[in-house]
């Protein structure tokens, strides 16, 4: 049995194949907001920083704070640069080493 693709109208007669659309998505150029370990904060300080600013719950913050100590850097954000940008200037302000790659 052939497979077909699945397609789906969107509007009079025009369709879309979604699984080429799927692939056309290339999600390693989304841009990743990653922190890096230093010796100077505290877990505490850090999962608040990452709750307040990242919008993570306990739990997330937690375990990227985790990584970020055991593993020396995590990626805590992926999304756009614009929604990046600003989380990033506000971690530094609070004396992170961030970056956005």
């Amino acid at each position: 049995m052939k497979s077909k693709a699945l397609q789906i109208s969107l509007s009079e007669g025009t369709k879309c194949d979604v699984k080429e659309q799927i692939e056309a998505l290339d999600t390693s150029e989304t841009p990743n907001l990653i922190v890096y370990n230093d010796d100077f904060h505290t877990f505490d300080y850090v999962i608040q920083c990452l709750m307040d600013i990242c919008k993570h719950t306990h739990i997330q913050a937690e375990q990227c704070t985790m990584l970020i100590h055991y593993k020396g850097k995590c990626v805590v954000k992926t999304a756009t640069y614009g929604v990046l940008k600003p989380m990033k200037a506000e971690l530094s302000l609070r004396g992170l080493k961030c970056g956005i790659s």
